[in-house]
């Protein structure tokens, strides 16, 4: 017998699910890409189940996951359109295997998504630093700051990531 929040999430599922997708589409153009956002949003509900007894609007909170799926689809687009136009820049001897591509591709992907939760300045500051290979003064010239603001977003990054792989 299915549990409460099976049953929960199937009725909001089937109550929901047609507006949500056409909300998706008017937002992205695209059906195919609203269909699959609409299951990602899907998802994150049955990741937060204890959500459901106290859920009152509905539509609401579906809006707001289906928002961050779409900036983190949104988010994803723009890190693989960066990749390609870098690739495009390389040497033909440099080129990616498919395999190797989508492998970069989720690894850029995972970097981004680390990051995210830092601020601008730092997120900029640490990504300098450690993809650039920049060195703590360039990276004040370059973002017009001191160079102790530098090594404060440094640390504030080294903080954030090693807090998020333990």
């Amino acid at each position: 017998m299915p549990s409460a929040d099976t049953r929960t999430v199937h009725a909001l599922y089937t109550e929901h699910h047609g507006w949500l997708s056409t909300w998706l589409r008017r937002r992205l153009g695209c059906a195919h890409s609203a269909a699959d956002l609409a299951q990602d949003t899907f998802v994150r509900v049955l990741l937060r189940p204890q959500v459901l007894p106290t859920l009152r609007e509905p539509r609401a909170y579906l809006t707001t996951l289906a928002k961050g799926v779409v900036s983190e689809h949104w988010r994803r687009q723009a890190l693989e359109r960066a990749y390609i136009e870098a690739l495009a820049l390389a040497p033909e001897a440099l080129a990616l295997s498919p395999e190797e591509r989508l492998q970069l591709l989720q690894t850029l992907d995972a970097i981004d998504a680390m990051l995210d939760g830092l601020p601008h300045k730092a997120r900029e500051a640490f990504v300098l630093s450690q993809l650039e290979g920049l060195t703590y003064a360039q990276i004040a010239e370059r973002l017009a700051i001191s160079e102790r603001t530098v090594k404060r977003h440094m640390a504030l990054g080294f903080e954030h990531c090693l807090a998020l792989v333990e």
